[in-house]
């Protein structure tokens, strides 16, 4: 089944740049478009068709600009009765990813304000790309990387870098792969990390190896992307924000599976999606 990208519209000048994003982004990977726009009947001004006409065609016009620039690309559009988290969830998982408005430095906005947001992100099956209003196709020159933040083992990571990587190749773009670490307090090392440590020589060669062993199967499967390897002591957040000025797209994980208190975006991609200045794809992960 061929997945579309898809963009959630509400009118917002941050979600219009989505939609200009996601038609570019659907090009270059020869995929279809899909726009989708969550409503509620109001009981007042008409009744639920007419309603629904009025919204379909605003989104309608919204669209208008989009296929005018790229006339070779199949758009479809769907206005969709429901509350915005589950019309955007839901189409977000037959997506390829789901692009969507974001103010950034604050909260996110348009139909995605307060914890609305947050659990569309957090719930979502498939990656969720997070674009501001001033992005502009220029951003995405030759030279800017595809920077995308990489924790743990090969297995733990391996979704992140395979959207990372499926993007740089579709953009002819350099993946930049961020690996942050962290001295650990003195109780945390156990004889079976002390020996890994001291075969590797010490902290950051073993933090080099662990990121090498982690991007190998994706340098064999994308051989043509150029690969930018990046270990830097520090917190994740602020080391992917050190490198962000140089990225046209931001790439960060989040854990797939709910915690007793509900959803989670995860620190690391919650400060990004604050503050870096470029899309911020957050790509769910076992």
């Amino acid at each position: 089944m061929t997945r579309p990208i898809t963009a959630g519209v509400d009118g917002t000048e941050e979600s219009l740049a989505a939609l200009d994003w996601a038609a570019r982004e659907a090009v270059r990977r020869a995929l279809p478009l899909r726009v989708v726009h969550a409503w509620r009947y109001e009981a007042v001004g008409g009744d639920r068709e007419t309603q629904r006409g009025w919204v379909s065609d605003g989104v309608t016009e919204s669209v208008r600009t989009v296929t005018g620039r790229h006339p070779e690309l199949a758009v479809s559009v769907d206005v969709v009765e429901g509350g915005p988290v589950e019309v955007l969830v839901a189409a977000a998982a037959g997506a390829e990813l789901l692009a969507l408005g974001s103010r950034g430095h604050g909260q996110v906005v348009g139909f995605l304000l307060g914890s609305v947001g947050q659990q569309v992100i957090a719930e979502a099956a498939r990656p969720v790309v997070l674009v501001r209003a001033g992005d502009r196709p220029a951003a995405e020159a030759a030279g800017r990387e595809v920077v995308v933040g990489q924790q743990g083992g090969a297995e733990d990571s391996a979704a992140v870098l395979g959207f990372a990587f499926e993007t740089a190749a579709a953009r002819g773009a350099t993946v930049r792969v961020v690996r942050a670490w962290t001295l650990p307090p003195v109780f945390a090392y156990s004889p079976g990390s002390l020996k890994l440590l001291d075969e590797a020589g010490g902290m950051e060669p073993f933090e080099k190896k662990a990121l090498s062993e982690a991007v190998r199967p994706l340098r064999e499967r994308f051989p043509g992307v150029p690969v930018a390897e990046h270990v830097e002591m520090g917190s994740a957040g602020q080391v992917l924000l050190s490198v962000a000025g140089h990225a046209q797209l931001m790439v960060v994980g989040r854990r797939a599976h709910r915690t007793a208190v509900g959803a989670r975006i995860g620190s690391v991609a919650h400060g990004v999606l604050h503050h870096a200045d470029c899309p911020v794809a957050v790509v769910p992960h076992d």
